[in-house]
């Protein structure tokens, strides 16, 4: 019994020497995580498959895109100009579909119904402040929605459903930001919307060039 006491006793001194002489054995280093692999993008497009809609501010073209393919596109478009630019994310949501919208802060300027609210037909939204894929003129910068012609926006709002995801980039930082190993690199954006939700602040914000001398939307809302 003795012995078994003084060799525990001598066991205890002896693991507080090799700890206050430091050669206590450090746990050994996990080893170093790997990098996660980035999301594919879906073929023909600098957007990730999980898109349903992509946006390339750089060259000006968008696609329609299901289950990581390209079903529409690309399609001309045209974005925001006049320092209202269309805003950059890989997170946007659609949160709001309207077909006959007409713009709150837009005017027509010209025609009989010169005075009259914008139109901005097929109107899908996907960010805060009024920004959507709409019916207009895709030679003509917007507010800061994506103008389509025609045919492209009744496909997109036939398509796009509430909750679909959104994605607008510029292709070249997308690009380089890959080859440097960076996940969705670009800002995404902050705004989570409730579906059916009506956004803050003003819709494709002040774009006064509309025209509906002839009855239909130049597309500058």
């Amino acid at each position: 019994m003795v012995g078994r006491r003084l060799g525990s006793v001598l066991s205890g001194v002896l693991g507080l020497c090799v700890v206050a002489g430091g050669y206590l054995a450090a746990p050994a280093s996990a080893a170093p995580a790997k990098p996660s692999a980035l999301p594919p993008l879906a073929p023909g497009t600098p957007c990730t498959m999980s898109a349903r809609s992509c946006v390339d501010l750089d060259t000006e073209r968008a696609w329609l895109i299901k289950d990581g393919k390209v079903i529409r596109g690309p399609v001309k478009v045209s974005s925001g100009g006049r320092g209202k630019p269309t805003p950059v994310g890989h997170s946007l949501r659609v949160y709001r579909k309207e077909k006959d919208y007409k713009s709150q802060e837009s005017r027509i300027q010209s025609g009989p119904k010169k005075g009259q609210p914008a139109p901005m037909p097929y109107s899908v939204f996907f960010e805060d402040g009024g920004i959507a894929f709409h019916s207009g003129n895709p030679a003509v910068a917007s507010a800061g929605c994506v103008h389509l012609n025609t045919a492209d926006a009744v496909a997109w709002f036939n398509d796009l459903q509430i909750g679909d995801q959104v994605q607008v980039v510029r292709a070249s930082r997308e690009s380089a930001d890959r080859k440097k190993g960076v996940s969705e690199p670009q800002q995404p954006s902050n705004i989570t919307l409730a579906p059916g939700q009506i956004p803050s602040g003003n819709d494709d914000s002040g774009d006064d060039d509309s025209d509906d001398s002839d009855g239909d939307s130049d597309g500058d809302s």
